[in-house]
């Protein structure tokens, strides 16, 4: 049924919680696993940087891809076939554009439910866009 599975990743607990629901998914259909992060591209006014230099692209990197390798040992260790990897850009984009150059048959995306409606309204959520945006399956595992 599902023999690419796609995890976006991004450490939390609803992450953490797709990573173990992915590698569940993993076992049962024999499938391989890919982690992807994505790393935001830093956008800012000059002026914005010159007054407070926003985080350092590198050590943004490098923290992804400390995290990306801490869960594909986690699935490893699970006895799955995982590989991972960070690219910068738009989430919602990137993970399509990976689940697509992938041909990944599900993506795996955490989500936690924001308590009021105002939080609702104001968060950006990537699950919900992915769901339209998506060349294949979404399974969103939500925590509370």
């Amino acid at each position: 049924m599902y023999q690419r599975i796609l995890l976006a990743y991004d450490g939390s607990e609803s992450g953490q919680r797709a990573l173990l629901e992915s590698s569940e998914f993993a076992h049962w259909s024999q499938s391989e696993l890919h982690l992807i992060a994505v790393v935001p591209l830093l956008t800012a006014p000059i002026w914005f940087e010159v007054a407070a230099p926003l985080a350092r692209p590198d050590i943004e990197l490098q923290n992804a891809q400390q995290l990306i390798q801490r869960g594909v040992t986690r699935l490893q260790s699970l006895g799955c076939r995982a590989s991972g990897e960070v690219v910068s850009g738009d989430a919602v984009s990137e993970i399509c554009a990976m689940a697509h150059s992938r041909k990944a048959d599900l993506i795996v995306v955490g989500h936690k439910h924001q308590n009021s409606w105002a939080a609702r309204w104001w968060s950006n959520d990537v699950s919900r866009s992915l769901i339209e945006q998506s060349p294949c399956s979404v399974l969103v595992v939500i925590t509370h």
